[in-house]
């Protein structure tokens, strides 16, 4: 499978709490929910609907899959819930325990075992292996060379600080551009693939 990742991110790399003010407060983020205002359900929503609808299986860090365990199980009837609901889910945390998964269709990966781990879900056949927000979780993936596929949605917003995805080890991982799409709130839908090595 191949793994992709998926971010709303502003234009100074900023991946920290797109959802909502208590989403994640860490370092004293106080922009929770930045992405509400250049959202719109046709291209942004399309977008993230079409990147659901490639995978087989979905990746988390804990912090990302608690968030979203906590909010998608209980919208049920929902088409989009229903889909992401049904899929298959991966949990790297070294703190969950397997009594803690509840939302439905959830594997514990053990965070001492995670690279390793990964390394043989992505060996397995089939199309997708979808990383959603998880910023700790796509910086390792990014370092360790395991990321074949960028979809980053750029909203134009600058947020002076928080989390990011990228790696700052001084290695370098070349992405070869695929598409980029701009909705009508500025937002640029860009999606990279791993460049092949020379």
């Amino acid at each position: 499978m191949r793994i992709v990742i998926t971010e709303f991110i502003s234009l100074d790399g900023v991946v920290q709490a797109p959802g909502g003010p208590q989403e994640d407060t860490d370092g004293g983020f106080a922009h929770g929910g930045w992405t509400q205002a250049y959202f719109d359900d046709e291209v942004v929503g399309g977008a993230f609907d079409g990147a659901i609808a490639g995978c087989d299986a979905l990746l988390f860090g804990r912090r990302t899959w608690q968030t979203m365990a906590g909010a998608w199980p209980e919208r049920a009837g929902d088409p989009f819930a229903d889909r992401i609901n049904a899929l298959p889910k991966y949990v790297v945390s070294g703190t969950l325990g397997e009594s803690d998964l509840s939302w439905h269709n959830t594997v514990l990966v053990p965070g001492d075992e995670a690279v390793a781990r990964i390394r043989e879900l992505r060996e397995r056949s089939g199309r997708g292996l979808l990383v959603l927000g998880s910023p700790s979780l796509a910086r390792t993936l990014l370092h360790e060379g395991l990321v074949d596929e960028l979809r980053l949605m750029v909203m134009p917003v600058i947020l002076g600080g928080g989390k990011s995805v990228f790696p700052t080890g001084g290695a370098l991982h070349a992405f070869e551009p695929v598409s980029t799409t701009t909705s009508p709130k500025g937002v640029q839908l860009c999606v990279y693939r791993a460049a092949t090595p020379n």
